[in-house]
């Protein structure tokens, strides 16, 4: 075997392992739930709902307590990547004491849905889509008050899919990234890669996932977003900083925009946010999904 024969079988060896060591440094760890809503003295049922690719997702359902003769609002729940639809549940809980249907939803390779081959933020998207579609399957379920919430990976997915659509009446985004490639650069700026490695990875993850970073950038979709949207961040985001809240206002500059800031909040500070679950309510309340009291 001659020298340059060698080389290439050395350079495809290494790109073979380039290619897999990217997988894994991207792949979202999974945690499946331990609690559930029974825990907070929520009657609720296990659910599963058919998604992409012949996968299956789980899902808790909180009906609503309303009277029958009244219409309650509907809320999907996406958590971000490496959680689950339990670490959601401190939101869940507020907004259906208001008087929502609840649907907490666990995306592909995360909590007790199906494996799939990777994750990404267009197939949060997907899931999203498929678990309105179960909403809009449930018989007498009216859904005309239906409302998108998620936090991180999962709040760029809500906007994402919220401005494909015109049945949504509302989005609360939790911590989203402004750009998906912004992102990426300040996750991978943690590790002495050179700058040309860099860029390889990030075209490699835009071919993988199919779909060009600038086409799904938060501050691009939520500008497509026909209906209200609450924007909340923390400012001791360390992972996603707050300007990349105040960048999607700014490009969208749109009157429909609210921008809510979580003194000290860091980037999964859920509990944080709960301590303001009364100010997603008012917002709610303010964009005509539950009723003025």
């Amino acid at each position: 075997m001659n020298t340059t024969l060698i080389l290439i079988f050395a350079i495809v060896a290494a790109l073979f392992a380039i290619r897999k060591a990217i997988h894994i440094v991207f792949r979202a760890p999974r945690l499946i739930e331990q609690g559930s809503p029974a825990d907070f003295g929520i009657s609720y049922q296990d659910i599963t709902i058919p998604t992409k690719r012949g996968k299956q997702l789980f899902a808790w359902w909180l009906p609503a307590t309303t009277p029958d003769k009244v219409v309650a609002p509907t809320i999907i729940l996406m958590h971000g990547w490496g959680s689950n639809a339990e670490l959601m549940l401190p939101l869940a809980v507020p907004l259906h004491r208001a008087g929502m249907n609840v649907l907490l939803l666990d995306a592909r390779n995360h909590g007790r849905s199906d494996d799939d081959n990777f994750s990404s933020m267009p197939r949060f998207a997907e899931d999203v889509a498929e678990a309105i579609n179960w909403i809009k399957h449930q018989g007498d379920l009216q859904n005309n008050q239906l409302v998108l919430l998620g936090h991180s990976v999962g709040a760029a997915a809500v906007l994402l899919e919220a401005s494909r659509r015109d049945d949504v009446a509302a989005v609360i985004s939790l911590a989203t990234f402004a750009h998906p490639e912004w992102m990426m650069r300040r996750y991978l700026g943690r590790f002495p890669l050179p700058k040309l490695f860099i860029k390889g990875v990030l075209h490699y993850v835009e071919r993988v996932i199919g779909y060009r970073y600038e086409a799904i950038a938060p501050m691009h979709t939520t500008c497509l977003v026909k209906c209200p949207v609450l924007l909340v961040h923390g400012t001791a985001d360390k992972t996603i900083p707050m300007s990349d809240a105040l960048a999607i206002r700014d490009q969208c500059n749109k009157n429909s925009i609210e921008l809510l800031l979580i003194e000290g909040a860091d980037h999964d500070s859920i509990d944080k946010i709960e301590e303001h679950a009364k100010e997603l309510v008012l917002f709610l309340k303010r964009v005509n999904i539950l009723a003025q009291e």
